[in-house]
């Protein structure tokens, strides 16, 4: 029996357009960046020209695109740059963000006493505007300097922040704004220059690309220094020979994710649709956490009442070759259940399943997951 991927807000399979331009710079052009000769000359150009392609598509500049080994990386690099380096003495955060935000903030402000609050949160998971401006009005009439990183799209239910809207509130009280966007750079259109944001995080392998592979923008008017010490790389923000053919991964595949956009979005979001109509008529009791209508196109977040069997759902499903999780991806193996159902007050009376989908996923795959489940609820 082939086994069935739903977990795609995890990882994603490499795009074979991104695999074929990869592989000369792991075979053949094999140079160091920094070395002067040929082969580091053709490797260096081809770094710049990845930035350049993620940069036009960003909206961005080029010289603010950084290099690094991922989300988690480019979160704790803004997180920890705003406090040391832009003077960041509070920060404002929500308690639905992933752990590479939650556990960063929560050590600078157990080691450091840096300010830390939460936004509170909406029954559908999304922020609430209201207290988050009343938040930094109250920080700015006592002279503080708040940090706000708040993610784009919670990579368990969909929820979407708008950036536009956040941005112009965190101007309005001048306060630093870091938006982990990993669920949403190749989803879909971002043009930086259009919004007031000064760091964004992304990864290469949440739309088809390379694993370990990520950047951070970093808006030209902030000035930072190094998370990670070394040679000059990165015109010396980060240190380290620079993970080329990955680099050159996560261009390619933010050029595919640009080009396929809007046919992949509306087959995506068909499929997920189309599991959450034959939920709905099938399997007695099941709801969606989020933002339905308007949440992230490539989740659905499903809540089963709890019963004796619904309890080892996630487990039957590994067995019948279903791949899906309960939570985020980062904390597989750890039984400690997930964060945001018990933020959102549904950890002890529901059992929750995360599905994600890829432009690969089938109807005949939702199918299927539909029988399985309805076996075990």
């Amino acid at each position: 029996m082939e086994r069935i991927y739903l977990d795609n807000a995890a990882t994603t399979p490499l795009d074979k357009e991104v695999l074929d331009a990869m592989l000369p710079y792991m075979t053949t052009h094999f140079g160091n960046p920094s070395s002067i000769y040929s082969y580091g000359r053709e490797t260096k150009l081809a770094v710049e020209n990845a930035r350049k392609s993620i940069a036009t598509i960003l909206g961005a500049k080029p010289g603010e695109i950084f290099f690094t080994s991922g989300g988690t990386e480019s979160n704790n690099t803004a997180i920890i740059a705003a406090i040391r380096d832009l003077n960041c003495t509070h920060i404002i955060t929500s308690p639905l963000e992933h752990h590479a935000v939650l556990h960063t903030v929560e050590h600078y402000h157990q080691q450091d006493q840096v300010g830390l609050s939460y936004v509170s949160i909406l029954e559908d998971g999304k922020i609430d505007y209201d207290d988050l401006e009343n938040k930094l009005s109250q920080l700015h009439n006592e002279g503080m300097k708040p940090l706000v990183s708040l993610m784009h799209a919670n990579n368990e239910i969909g929820t979407l922040l708008d950036l536009k809207r956040t941005g112009n509130i965190c101007e309005k009280y001048n306060a630093i704004f870091h938006s982990d966007c990993v669920q949403t750079v190749g989803h879909y259109p971002i043009n930086l220059h259009d919004l007031h944001v000064h760091f964004i995080s992304a990864t290469a392998h949440k739309f088809h690309g390379p694993k370990g592979t990520g950047i951070l923008y970093v808006n030209e008017s902030v000035q930072i220094k190094p998370l990670i010490f070394g040679g000059g790389q990165e015109r010396n923000l980060r240190a380290g020979t620079e993970n080329v053919y990955g680099i050159v991964g996560f261009a390619k595949a933010l050029e595919v994710a640009t080009r396929d956009h809007n046919k992949d979005k509306e087959y995506i979001k068909g499929l997920r649709n189309y599991l959450a109509q034959k939920f709905k008529a099938q399997v007695p009791g099941a709801s969606f956490n989020g933002d339905f209508e308007n949440g992230l196109y490539t989740v659905l977040s499903v809540c089963f009442p709890k019963t004796d069997r619904s309890e080892f759902l996630l487990m039957n499903l590994d067995i019948n070759n279903i791949c899906v999780s309960g939570g985020s991806a980062c904390s597989s193996g750890a039984d400690i259940g997930s964060h945001v159902m018990q933020a959102l007050g549904k950890a002890n009376t529901y059992d929750t399943i995360r599905f994600s989908f890829s432009k690969y996923n089938t109807k005949e795959e939702i199918d299927r997951t539909v029988e399985v489940v309805k076996q075990f609820i």
